[in-house]
C-alpha cells in the first residue's frame, strides 16, 4: 500500500478528481481529510470510503474562506493524530472572458480560488509536519505551463501558472525539512468542470490532444498519488505534466 498510516488532505474532494483521488488513497491505506463546499456529498463519500474499510473525515466549506485550511488541518490531527500529505486540488476554470471583457469581480474570483487559497493551504499545511518528512500536492494545469495560449482562459491560466511559481518557491523553501512540493499539470479531464456529459464539448477537447481522449479523473488521481508516495522521494518543485501531449503541440 503506497500510503499505509498517511493521512492526506484533499480539497475539491467532492467530484471529479478529488473524488477520485480520495478514493484511490483510501484503498491505498490513507486516512483522508476531505474538504469541499458541497457537504452531502462528503457526507456520501466519506460512507463509501468506510464502507471499502478506509476512514475519512470531512470539512465542509470553501477555499476561499478565512480559517478553511486550519480546519482541515485541525481535523487530521483530531481524527488521525497528524498529517502527512495533501493534495490541493480545488479549482475553478471560468467563467471564460477576454481580459478586456472581463469583470474585476471574475478576475478576483479565479485568482482566489485557484492560487490564494494556495498560499492559504501551504501556511496551514507546513508547519503542521513539523521537521518532516511530508509531501504537498497542488493542481496546476498544462494551460499554466504551455505558451500556446487558449482563448478566454488570461484568468485561468494567470492562476495556474502562477501557482506553479509558488511551488517552486515552496520547494526550495523547505526542502531541507523533508517536505515535497509538486504541482500536478493535468491536460483535459472528463469531470464536471472538464465537460462532463456535453458530448460535443468533449469531442472538441479531445481533438486538441495528440493522444485524440481526454483523461479520465482517475488517471490523474494516479498521478498525485505518485507524487504523495515515496516512489517520489527525490522530485519536488516539479511541474509534472500529466496531459496527453497536449502542451507539446501548442508550445
Amino acid at each position: 500500500m503506497e500510503l499505509k498510516d498517511k493521512t492526506i488532505i484533499i480539497t475539491g474532494a467532492s467530484s471529479g478528481i478529488g473524488r477520485a483521488a480520495a478514493l484511490l488513497f483510501a484503498a491505498e491505506g490513507a486516512n483522508v481529510v476531505l474538504g469541499a463546499r458541497r457537504a452531502a456529498l462528503l457526507e456520501q463519500l466519506a460512507r463509501d470510503i468506510e464502507g471499502m474499510g478506509g476512514r475519512a473525515a470531512i470539512v465542509a466549506g470553501d477555499v476561499r474562506e478565512e480559517g478553511f485550511a486550519e480546519a482541515l488541518v485541525d481535523a487530521a490531527r483530531s481524527e488521525f493524530g497528524g498529517v502527512q500529505g495533501a493534495f490541493n486540488n480545488a479549482g475553478i476554470v471560468g467563467p471564460l472572458s477576454a481580459v478586456a471583457d472581463m469583470e474585476l469581480a471574475t478576475w478576483q474570483e479565479i485568482i482566489d480560488v485557484n492560487l490564494t487559497s494556495a498560499f492559504r493551504a501551504a501556511k496551514a499545511q507546513i508547519p503542521a509536519f513539523g521537521q518532516g518528512p511530508g509531501s504537498i500536492v497542488f493542481t496546476s494545469s498544462f494551460v499554466g505551463f504551455s505558451n500556446g495560449g487558449m482563448p478566454g482562459m488570461a484568468a485561468y491560466a494567470a492562476s495556474k501558472a502562477g501557482l506553479i511559481g509558488l511551488v517552486r518557491s515552496l520547494a526550495s523553501d523547505h526542502a531541507a525539512a523533508d517536505i515535497r512540493v509538486n504541482a500536478l499539470l493535468p491536460g483535459g479531464t472528463v469531470t464536471p468542470a472538464g465537460g462532463e456529459g456535453n458530448a460535443a464539448t468533449l469531442a472538441l477537447i479531445a481533438a486538441l490532444h495528440p493522444m485524440q481522449r481526454m483523461a479520465t479523473a482517475d488517471e490523474i488521481a494516479q498521478a498525485a498519488l505518485f507524487l504523495l508516495s515515496d516512489r517520489s522521494s527525490f522530485m519536488t518543485g516539479s511541474p509534472m505534466l500529466v496531459d496527453g501531449g497536449i502542451s507539446v503541440r501548442l508550445m
